[in-house]
């Protein structure tokens, strides 16, 4: 395969930038530890500051960094807001990131 056909095939810049901040997502231990959470089960912020022994403007920060990119997404019950995971991809690309993370 010749190099033109493979730049024809690249991913374009905009595409390449929300790939990059998806993963930079992962990058934060604290995170890593909310979603972690959030694949047992749905939870409110003050679940999440209870296991994580955070305060609620930490989680908080770090759960509406999560939704602004579309890893979590939340549900108003009344005054509670429960979080959940996106969609089933997060989930996948979670547990085989950790999968891979424990082999060896």
């Amino acid at each position: 395969m010749d190099l033109d056909a493979i730049k024809a095939e690249l991913i374009d810049d905009q595409a390449a930038v929300q790939f990059a901040d998806w993963f930079k997502a992962f990058s934060d231990p604290t995170r890593v530890k909310i979603i972690g959470a959030l694949l047992r089960r749905e939870l409110c912020v003050h679940d999440l500051t209870v296991l994580l022994e955070m305060g609620q403007s930490a989680v908080s920060h770090q759960l509406r960094y999560l939704r602004n990119l579309r890893i979590v997404k939340r549900r108003k019950v009344g005054k509670t807001v429960y979080y959940s995971l996106d969609d089933a991809h997060i989930e996948q690309i979670f547990l085989q990131t950790l999968q891979h993370t424990n082999h060896g």
